[in-house]
């Protein structure tokens, strides 16, 4: 079982139906496009607090294509911690998502929620505001990560501009760097505001092709999948099939290839051969739209 990480093979060596159990745990698949993701995260981080015109970064790709997966990696590599007078937390990196429909009393609330602060429920909006800024300033905070930017879409158009507006205050109060996470929406989202545009440095995770990168993502996953047998994913015979049936997107060669596990292990195998592929339990996303427009359409 030398392919397997030695986390992977503790497993491996358990009986098939204990190792069902492990299929659906999320794994860290430093694949290098994630890699240079969190590259240029960092930069922003180490470079951009304190300066005048902080740059912030947009992580653009389709849905499920590994966009919060990089983000909570991010968060991982850069975690809370206790002040030295052990009275607060700091916050190298603060986290929120985009809320659909939300309002700047609700994005302060979700800021100050995510600082752990009582205060998110106060309703003078003012002060609010003020406890918000010296909060993120006494909690350290050197970035901002804004998950799902693409749901400020679901408002109406002047209250995007007010959210935006408000985000670019954040960035010029603070001096900290903003990165945001979303598909195409998020950018078209962005254009609202010229001077923000100007800001966020674009950067895409597109689907994935039949390609050799994605031969070395599948030999990456192969690693870390509990299976006493290589089975050879990145060859170009179950990459294209691979590649297919996920329509390129990484979160659902990530399900297929759990599915595609299960299926062979309770087939008695311990490799993944083409037949796993094929008729293990998993919907392609194509296929799962057409399924719900034909019951709505009923």
């Amino acid at each position: 079982m030398d392919h397997l990480r030695p986390e992977a093979r503790r497993i491996a060596e358990m009986s098939a139906v204990e190792r069902l159990d492990f299929l659906a745990t999320d794994r860290w698949i430093g694949y290098s496009r994630a890699q240079d993701a969190l590259k240029r995260m960092g930069m922003l981080l180490a470079t951009q607090p304190g300066r005048v015109r902080p740059q912030n970064m947009l992580i653009v790709g389709p849905s499920n294509n590994g966009k919060s997966t990089i983000a909570e990696k991010f968060l991982r590599q850069h975690p809370r911690r206790s002040s030295e007078e052990r009275d607060r937390h700091i916050f190298p990196v603060l986290s929120v998502q985009m809320i659909p429909d939300v309002t700047a009393p609700r994005f302060y609330a979700q800021l100050l929620d995510a600082l752990g602060s009582p205060f998110g429920k106060m309703r003078q909006t003012d002060r609010r505001n003020a406890v918000t800024l010296n909060l993120m300033q006494a909690c350290g905070v050197r970035l901002l990560l804004i998950d799902e930017l693409h749901n400020l879409l679901c408002g109406p158009s002047s209250r995007q501009r007010e959210i935006l507006g408000l985000i670019r205050y954040l960035g010029n109060e603070l001096r900290i760097p903003i990165v945001a996470l979303g598909t195409r929406d998020a950018w078209l989202a962005l254009r609202l505001d010229d001077q923000l545009e100007n800001r966020f440095q674009p950067f895409l995770l597109s689907r994935w092709d039949d390609g050799s990168e994605t031969g070395r993502l599948l030999a990456s996953f192969e690693t870390v999948i509990p299976l006493r047998e290589t089975s050879g994913l990145g060859l170009p015979a179950l990459r294209a099939v691979i590649v297919e049936r996920s329509e390129g997107l990484i979160g659902e060669m990530h399900q297929l290839l759990s599915s595609a596990t299960a299926h062979a292990l309770m087939e008695g195998r311990e490799r993944i051969v083409e037949d796993d592929l094929v008729n293990c339990i998993f919907q392609a996303p194509s296929f799962r739209r057409q399924m719900m427009e034909r019951e709505l359409r009923a």
